[in-house]
């Protein structure tokens, strides 16, 4: 075999360290697809030996006691700006049983405490889960920092997520613990109907954020066109996905991969990270 052929060898069996980052896993969110794939995506990467991190936020229906949630003191302290005002970040960790990984919870009093994930008790979304979404963004970021861990892969999956590709392509590309790193985003189909409130243009406007436009009326839609346009990869999960998404991230240049077979097959993971890194 020649020296092409041992390159290709070495690079299969290359150990990355992967990040994770969606709003809904199992067991701490009910099942459906995109919960389902939190986990195993992890899960089976952990299991093929590379470094992972996994991160969701802490919602009140997530029962700590039952679950095991701890706080990690050496990680809280952090405050991240929201629109001008200092929001206290408090890490929460568990492991989830029978798996051998641990799942990274970011809470706040004001953002996390209430019961609900995104509506009230009466099905009304909540008027400030665009800030809600900025402050996870932004507190994933700076738990990274603080943890001085340095991802290879940051993979995204949901629509809380959608700042953070733009945040870490203009606020951190130059930051050791992120310039190198290839991000990659799922698309599930998920979303919800109509907009968010203007809490999280307001916040990345605040933040001096460029390339904002698609945020400004954040539909599902209109954040996920913002995201993927600030990442390497795009993975669709599912044959609903819609077509806007997908526009978008041809557009802005962006491949997209076929990602349905990864749902029951997770280890074909490894073939795509690794087409990531070549040349």
């Amino acid at each position: 075999m020649g020296a092409g052929g041992k390159f290709c060898t070495f690079a299969a069996m290359a150990k990355r360290r992967i990040l994770y980052i969606s709003h809904e896993i199992k067991p701490y969110f009910p099942d459906n697809i995109l919960s389902k794939a939190g986990l195993a995506f992890p899960k089976k990467m952990n299991d093929q030996g590379h470094e992972i991190r996994v991160f969701m936020p802490r919602f009140g229906a997530i029962n700590e006691r039952r679950h095991q949630l701890h706080e990690v003191i050496r990680l809280s302290g952090i405050n991240v700006v929201i629109n001008d005002l200092d929001q206290p970040l408090i890490i929460k960790v568990a492991s989830v049983p029978g798996v051998r990984i641990q799942v990274y919870f970011i809470d706040n009093e004001d953002f996390f405490k209430r019961k609900g994930t995104w509506e009230d008790k009466d099905g009304k979304f909540y008027k400030d889960n665009g800030e809600r979404s900025l402050f996870f963004c932004k507190s994933v970021i700076e738990t990274i920092k603080k943890l001085g861990w340095q991802p290879d892969v940051v993979h995204f999956m949901g629509w809380m997520s959608t700042a953070m590709p733009l945040y870490i392509r203009q606020f951190n590309a130059e930051d050791p613990h992120f310039k190198d790193a290839k991000l990659v985003y799922s698309l599930f189909g998920d979303g919800f109907e109509g907009h968010l409130d203007d809490g999280l243009y307001r916040g990345m406007e605040f933040d001096g954020v460029k390339d904002m436009e698609p945020f400004k009326t954040p539909s599902t839609d209109n954040l996920y066109a913002g995201a993927v346009s600030h990442v390497d990869a795009v993975l669709q999960m599912s044959s609903d996905v819609p077509q806007a998404q997908l526009d978008a991230a041809t557009a802005a240049g962006v491949p997209i991969h076929d990602g349905t077979a990864y749902l029951t097959e997770p280890g074909g993971l490894n073939s795509f990270y690794d087409s990531l890194f070549a040349e």
